[in-house]
């Protein structure tokens, strides 16, 4: 049987991840309150911000700000999106 979670993005009881996706209290957070599905949709989030926002992620700066947009997104708040982008569904 899979460990459900009440997603803080969802606001619903849903599938959770298998292990914290990263070290620390942030990663232990996000396991035990962020489903694996709003982790995977962060993911795809945030590789379209890098690329489309050419990030480096060598710079502190670039990190904090993907770190502010992972709180917004995971959080259910308005987040940012690549100028121009248009979902694929929308085409």
């Amino acid at each position: 049987m899979s460990r459900t979670v009440f997603c803080r993005k969802y606001q619903q009881e849903l599938e959770g991840l298998p292990n914290p996706p990263m070290p620390g209290p942030k990663g232990q957070d996000i396991f035990e309150h962020v489903s694996a599905k709003a982790w995977q949709e962060w993911m795809a989030h945030q590789t379209m911000l890098i690329n489309e926002k050419r990030l480096n992620m060598m710079e502190p700066s670039a990190r904090a700000y993907l770190s502010e947009q992972m709180a917004k997104f995971l959080s259910g708040e308005e987040y940012d999106a690549a100028e121009g982008f248009v979902p694929e569904g929308d085409k």
